[in-house]
């Protein structure tokens, strides 16, 4: 018995319609290549926008790669065009030979496939992304009615292709999707984060990329397997309670021959001025955000990865580029907008429209910018005028004098003391994660613990102290793979990471301190659940500039298990170290550098000491962290002094 038809994948007029008003949020579900059935025949229906093109064909294994008799009709006057090709089938390989204005025969890959070769070939391949049995609809539940801004989120971000690799004698060594989740699952877990965070997955030709330079927006890398066996990684992931954060790069995109430059012959997705459409700094396109289906493409691309992968966010990469029509261009190189500013008035139009439909339409993911300028208001409600709405921004600025002052010899420390004070004078100005991510690894800027000072013991004993401090600090938490156990070697996409390392005392013992931190941070409301209002942080003493000493609370919502940390950023022991505290109550230590000798529990004295009407003593040793729980229903507001 033939088949009923199968209408649902089928371009329609309204289709081309909102597609042309950049309003279609489920585009992929009719654009690139599915499976369909017509007349009772079952084959696969194309669809592609490509409005200059004098003629288009559909080749591939279906029809031996011959163009004759698969010539594409035009959809309406909007440039969509579509074939139905029977007896077509998932598994084959095709692309779009596209005649040009200028009669020129290109053969382009599918902007909308849903799977693609593995490079340095560049087909699509026809899939099927229906019938996979998700197990995780109480996690995504769970997700939509959660308070991203209240919640633990602790980051560890991750390149799958070089986390770990098989030494089964292939070139690459690369982990399947199946192969990694239950590895990286149990040891994200275990080392008490919350989220894993995957450099780009997203298809691309240069592994040197890591995955920024994109020809494939809707197919995951094939360098680890099929579309389904990337939906098994996040539902594996989610059985685990481990939320999985993707990185999404709608700034620019690769000129490979194959992918989406001059798609149709002109300038289509990229701006057609190169002084906008040309990244100088990366050699890349710039896409054209004035244009509704370039808008619509990047829109329903990121909500595509929450719709059918069930991803928990995207960190969008590169935003500042986005924003500043003079990024990375040089006086002459680039086009004010309308008011002379260089501001990219259509960019941010976009990132508004992108993070006002994902947060209506799926709750449960949040967007995270890496945004490395002052730019005002990046993270808020993105219904809120000039907010472009992203739940959270990148930290960059906290980065940046963070390790400029980790990496001064102690003695110098004193006369940079402001560094890491500074960042509290902002920190509820945007709801900020604090990263150290791969960029501050790689590019000969050494490791984090190359970053440290002084000898083999002290660069251990300072990486901690860096750790608890970025514990303490307000904000959630990422940090790169391999630097929770001092990796000493940059991080290198062509290796993977140093295991063997573990064997070695102090890069297990730092491995274990990290995991503390990671679940101190989770235990502790404190911790997380004020991390974007000033009452839930207060500093004890902020300018102890002699002694490099940092004393500060985290508060809690209900005042119960709040925090007390003392950090001394020198290689001097400072016994018996004077501290003021906020109560008269139990001081009880639960996280120390020297658990075994420090106080398990202080004494409250009476008498003023930094602006606080009690203190208590606390044995700093070098490099020494103290990190002390109390409860107390009422606190002392500290005295300016």
């Amino acid at each position: 018995m033939a088949k009923k038809d199968s209408t649902d994948v089928f371009m329609t007029e309204l289709d081309a319609y909102l597609f042309g008003e950049g309003t279609h949020y489920e585009i992929y579900n009719k654009m690139g290549a599915h499976k369909a059935v017509k007349d009772g025949q079952e084959g696969v229906y194309f669809a592609v926008w490509a409005p200059h093109a004098k003629d288009i064909f559909v080749v591939g294994d279906f029809n031996d790669w011959k163009a004759y008799g698969y010539d594409m009709k035009p959809v309406s006057d909007g440039g969509i065009y579509e074939l139905f090709i029977p007896g077509a089938k998932v598994g084959q390989m095709y692309k779009f030979l596209i005649v040009t204005p200028q009669g020129e025969a290109i053969y382009k890959a599918d902007p909308y496939a849903n799977e693609a070769q593995l490079r340095p070939d560049n087909a699509s391949i026809i899939t099927d992304l229906t019938g996979f049995h998700w197990t995780d609809k109480s996690w995504v539940e769970k997700k939509k009615k959660e308070n991203h801004l209240e919640s633990p989120m602790a980051i560890y971000e991750c390149h799958l292709g070089s986390w770990k690799k098989k030494e089964d004698g292939t070139e690459d060594g690369f982990m399947n999707y199946r192969e990694i989740a239950p590895e990286l699952a149990d040891y994200v877990k275990d080392m008490g984060y919350t989220h894993v965070e995957l450099m780009g997955i997203a298809e691309y030709p240069f592994d040197g990329s890591w995955g920024y330079q994109v020809t494939g927006y809707y197919a995951p890398t094939k360098r680890y397997g099929t579309p389904k066996d990337f939906m098994y990684f996040v539902d594996y992931m989610h059985s685990k309670g481990i939320g999985v954060i993707l990185d999404w790069v709608p700034a620019h995109f690769p000129k490979d021959a194959f992918g989406l430059a001059e798609f149709d012959g002109q300038c289509l997705y990229e701006y057609a001025d190169s002084r906008k459409g040309e990244h100088p700094d990366w050699g890349t396109k710039v896409f054209d955000y004035s244009k509704n289906e370039v808008s619509n493409f990047l829109i329903a691309n990121g909500m595509y990865w929450v719709d059918k992968f069930h991803v928990d966010g995207l960190r969008v990469d590169a935003v500042a580029s986005m924003l500043y029509l003079d990024y990375g261009r040089t006086e002459g190189n680039w086009i004010p907008n309308k008011y002379g500013g260089n501001g990219n008035l259509e960019a941010m139009s976009f990132l508004k429209h992108f993070n006002s439909m994902m947060r209506k339409r799926f709750p449960q993911a949040v967007t995270i910018a890496e945004e490395s300028t002052a730019w005002p208001m990046v993270s808020g409600d993105p219904d809120n005028g000039e907010c472009l709405g992203f739940t959270f921004k990148w930290n960059m600025g906290w980065m940046h004098d963070f390790l400029e002052y980790m990496k001064l010899d102690p003695y110098f420390r004193k006369f940079n003391h402001s560094k890491m004070t500074f960042s509290l004078m902002y920190a509820y100005s945007e709801h900020f994660v604090l990263v150290l991510s791969h960029d501050e690894v790689v590019h000969l800027k050494c490791s984090m613990l190359g970053k440290m000072p002084g000898d083999r013991e002290s660069k251990f004993a300072n990486l901690k102290l860096a750790y608890a401090y970025m514990c303490g600090h307000p904000g959630k938490k990422l940090l790169f793979m391999g630097q929770e156990f001092a990796q000493w070697n940059e991080w290198s996409e062509e290796r993977a990471l140093d295991w063997y390392l573990l064997d070695d005392p102090s890069h297990k013992e730092m491995q274990q301190f990290t995991k503390k931190c990671m679940k101190l941070y989770s235990s502790y409301p404190c911790l997380y659940a004020t991390d974007y209002k000033p009452e839930g942080f207060a500093w004890i003493n902020a300018n102890d500039v002699d002694n490099s000493v940092y004393s500060f609370i985290r508060i809690s919502p209900d005042g119960k298990k709040n925090l007390l940390f003392v950090l001394n950023f020198t290689p001097v022991a400072r016994k018996q170290f004077r501290v003021g505290v906020p109560a008269d109550c139990k001081y009880r230590l639960v996280l120390g550098s020297h658990e075994k000798i420090q106080a398990k529990q202080l004494t409250v004295d009476k008498g003023d000491c930094d602006g606080y009407s009690h203190s208590v003593l606390v044995d700093l040793p070098e490099y020494g962290i103290a990190v002390y729980e109390f409860t107390a229903k009422q606190l002392e507001n500290k005295t300016r002094i």
